[in-house]
């Protein structure tokens, strides 16, 4: 089993994960979301697609047992534990320089868009676009009374965590989420933290 893989606050980090090998993520101290990507090693024009997804599972929350799709349809991970209350989202695109700029920020702001470029250029590879992340542990749900996306701090806990099978060789690609405006991570909302992940 190998060892811990430390996903800095703020930062990405990236791993190979070959067919059949599981990849556990760690909510290290709880309260703190982790955009996730996952691109076919061989080829990484195909890649997972959130959109392919709820297609596939008729759902805007995925469960254990459920496997997340390619832009091709096929299988490329499947969620074989939850010890989080499995709160996630598929819905909301990674924060960028737009955002934060539309935000206000007026200096340079980490963003989970940049850390998917530099974690994967550690890989030698580049994205071929940017796609809708598997935002693991976000608390953003859908009121279809109010017909508006609800934006709440996460509620997974210290040590909860999630582990995804590779269902063909994969690069993986997890970011530790480092929106710090709109209040999401943190127990305050606002307080972005460390991530681990192993490989099983």
């Amino acid at each position: 089993m190998a060892d811990l893989v430390t996903i800095p606050a703020r930062r990405g980090k990236a791993a190979f994960v070959e067919k059949g090998r599981s990849v556990k993520l760690i909510n290290t101290h709880g309260y703190q979301i982790v955009d996730t990507w996952a691109f076919n090693r061989h080829d990484p024009r195909e890649l997972m697609s959130m959109e392919h997804c709820r297609v596939a599972l008729n759902s805007l929350r995925p469960k254990v047992g459920d496997s997340l799709v390619t832009n091709m349809r096929r299988p490329i991970v499947t969620i074989v534990e939850d010890t989080s209350p499995g709160v996630h989202d598929m819905v909301i695109a990674s924060c960028d320089r737009y955002r934060y700029a539309s935000l206000g920020c007026k200096e340079y702001h980490d963003s989970c868009t940049d850390n998917l470029v530099a974690a994967l250029k550690e890989l030698n590879l580049t994205p071929p676009e940017i796609p809708c992340p598997f935002n693991i542990f976000q608390n953003t749900p859908y009121d279809s009374d109010a017909g508006v996306i609800c934006w709440l701090p996460t509620i997974a806990k210290p040590g909860d965590y999630v582990t995804l099978r590779a269902e063909m060789d994969i690069a993986i690609v997890f970011s530790s989420c480092p929106m710090d405006i709109v209040k999401l991570n943190g127990p305050s909302g606002g307080d972005p933290r460390e991530t681990h992940f192993q490989l099983l």
